[in-house]
């Protein structure tokens, strides 16, 4: 099915359809510095007129959801971060061990209380970097927690059935949504993908790097090579 037939399920009832979205490498560029990340200002101008025409538009973030909401930049929108960890009840019990954890390590930690980023996009020598931190997973496994290598970071979090996918459901189903578009460039966004299967309408749009994993385009219905072409798509609906 062309991209346009499988976006007029939304775009002919936006009351009852959401948009989700992923925030880094899907409405803001990658950045070297994770803390210089922002949505620009012609994106954020189409998520004001999404949020005034869509039931529900909101963002999905690796980030903590104030993070998010600093980086996106606009307060209207639902935010929900660190992978949809901050629905789950059960994830602050793990903020101590975590933090333990990350002073166990010799390298910069990002630490977003319920997961932490290891990051080496600006490391001299991703190689070695790469190698150090496969070293790390396994340390993280062995101590009982996750590791997810991503787009130039090792992200470590708690074992918790709850990832961006549980987030998703979450969202949808508060609101009686059955119909959906999710857009992501990451390994943690094809969890969010695999939720839409349980709705009336799902879209799946992938962000496509060559950092990103072949699962984004494999599993994704529509296939764009960056955030200025997300940008142009959304314009569609």
């Amino acid at each position: 099915m062309e991209p346009d037939e499988l976006l007029e399920r939304l775009r002919e009832a936006p009351e009852r359809a959401a948009l989700v979205l992923d925030v880094d490498g899907v409405l803001a560029p990658i950045v070297d510095r994770p803390e210089d990340a922002r949505v620009p200002e012609a994106t954020r101008d189409e998520l004001r007129r999404l949020n005034g025409r869509y039931a529900l538009v909101a963002c999905v973030s690796g980030r903590a959801g104030d993070d998010a909401r600093r980086v996106v930049g606009l307060d209207e929108l639902v935010y929900v971060g660190e992978h949809g960890l901050e629905l789950d009840p059960e994830a602050p019990a793990w903020s101590s061990r975590l933090r333990e954890f990350a002073e166990s390590v010799a390298w910069p930690v990002e630490d977003k209380g319920l997961t932490l980023s290891f990051h080496y996009r600006t490391a001299e020598d991703p190689d070695a970097a790469e190698t150090y931190l496969l070293d790390v997973a396994t340390r993280a496994r062995d101590t009982g927690l996750v590791p997810r290598f991503g787009r130039m970071v090792l992200e470590v979090r708690p074992p918790l059935e709850t990832n961006k996918g549980t987030a998703v459901r979450h969202l949808l189903r508060a609101r009686g949504i059955e119909r959906a578009l999710y857009a992501g460039d990451d390994s943690t966004d094809l969890d969010a993908f695999r939720a839409l299967d349980e709705i009336e309408w799902g879209v799946r749009v992938g962000v496509v790097s060559d950092e990103g994993p072949r699962g984004i385009a494999e599993g994704a219905d529509v296939v764009v090579g960056s955030p200025d072409e997300l940008v142009e798509l959304l314009r569609t609906l």
